[in-house]
């Protein structure tokens, strides 16, 4: 069974990456995110303004477990943050190949820049605040992120570079 978990920060490409990864290599795709929003029919950016940080991040965490509990192959792209809260690292790396894709300050700065509308964290921030929130979670992040089993510099890779890499790794 292959269990694969695409992780990194927002704009990283894991939605991207994974969608791709999973055609070529004929495994379902989840988005941890649609998941969540198709099991209590609220976006995200609602849950976060109405309900808060602290219960979104329970009920991320109990779906986290119940894909991760699936008898099938997937492939799976879960939120910046999810790796950072309580033992979900670990449990991810115990249940999956936990993937980092690790993308420079400068490639995410630029992606968000053109979608903030869709990210609560950063929706508010102007582009010179954009670049220091970025590099400054990003640092308190990549401790969790570098738990991961596998890390793919992302860098000037295209995406079909990047899912060609992740598919030579033996699951």
């Amino acid at each position: 069974m292959k269990k694969i978990v695409l992780i990194g920060y927002m704009a990283s490409g894991k939605s991207a990456v994974g969608a791709l990864l999973a055609k070529k290599s004929a495994l379902k795709f989840i988005d941890l995110d649609s998941y969540i929003v198709s099991k209590i029919g609220l976006s995200i950016a609602t849950v976060f303004k109405e309900k808060g940080e602290i219960f979104f991040r329970k009920i991320e965490r109990k779906y986290l477990l119940e894909i991760l509990d699936q008898q099938t192959s997937f492939i799976l792209s879960v939120g910046g943050g999810t790796p950072c809260y309580g033992d979900n690292m670990e449990i991810i790396n115990k249940f999956s190949l936990s993937v980092f894709l690790r993308t420079p300050v400068n490639t995410l700065t630029k992606r968000l820049q053109n979608e903030k509308q869709d990210r609560p964290l950063v929706a508010s921030l102007n582009n010179e605040k954009l670049t220091e929130f970025v590099a400054k979670h990003l640092f308190e992040r990549n401790p969790f992120y570098e738990k991961s089993k596998v890390i793919i510099e992302t860098g000037e890779k295209d995406i079909l570079e990047i899912v060609t890499e992740i598919s030579k790794l033996s699951v």
